[in-house]
């Protein structure tokens, strides 16, 4: 077996150089290593740069942002230490734009709409979750985003969205999409009712575009990626 050739098919970089690399994390695997144990996605790239560049001892890869497990999509990491270091402050000053789809139940009666919310983290006995509260709350962070009705399914009673963030909060989209009474498709953990023939269908959010500065060159970054093909998006494929 071709590992090299295995590992690209695998990882199938969107955009690489001497500096970053991008890619689309597949659902269910987390970012970087976890309590659980389980292969990370950022292990998945160190081996890919490892193998196909013949490189030898540590690899060095910098993570300067993260998708939840259950989400997939385009992310991006740092092949240096100064790329890190900058990718990382293009973060804070707001430079990344990031796209999200996503697709939920029911139909909403606002088309395009800006939510805003105060939210928390907590744990119960799901986890980790967001909780939609007052704004006097404390420890209540503001979380804003908008989004944009694309397609619908009537008979299936689904939308597809487009979503921008304004603000970076924990499991946000999920939380503020439930707050409003449209679930995403797959989301056990914020009230999706919608009853799986699998316990194993992924969460249909999907990080679809960034757009950010390059940190070493005088140009802006595009990188955009195909919806996913199975269930749901595949209902909104055509």
């Amino acid at each position: 077996m071709d590992i090299e050739k295995e590992m690209s098919n695998y990882i199938n970089p969107l955009y690489e150089d001497n500096h970053i690399i991008v890619a689309v994390k597949p659902p269910n695997i987390p970012t970087q290593g976890d309590i659980t144990g389980d292969i990370s996605f950022f292990e998945n790239i160190k081996d890919y740069i490892k193998i196909k560049y013949n490189k030898k001892g540590n690899v060095f890869l910098g993570l300067v942002h993260r998708l939840d497990r259950p989400v997939s999509g385009v992310i991006v990491f740092a092949k240096t230490s100064k790329a890190a270091s900058r990718l990382s402050e293009a973060i804070r000053d707001r430079k990344f734009e990031k796209t999200y789809y996503a697709v939920v139940n029911g139909i909403l009666l606002e088309k395009e709409c800006k939510l805003e919310n105060y939210l928390i983290k907590k744990t119960n006995k799901l986890g980790n979750i967001a909780q939609v509260v007052f704004e006097n709350t404390k420890n209540a962070k503001i979380a804003k985003l908008k989004y944009n009705v694309i397609k619908e399914d009537v008979i299936k009673n689904l939308s597809l969205l487009k979503i921008e963030l304004e603000t970076g909060r924990f499991h946000q989209i999920r939380v503020q999409l439930s707050n409003i009474g449209h679930v995403i498709y797959g989301d056990r953990k914020y009230g999706s009712y919608i009853k799986y023939d699998r316990n194993d269908v992924p969460l249909a959010l999907f990080a679809k575009s960034l757009k950010f500065p390059h940190p070493t060159k005088d140009e802006e970054i595009y990188v955009e990626a195909d919806l996913p093909s199975y269930n749901p998006w595949n209902i909104f494929n055509n």
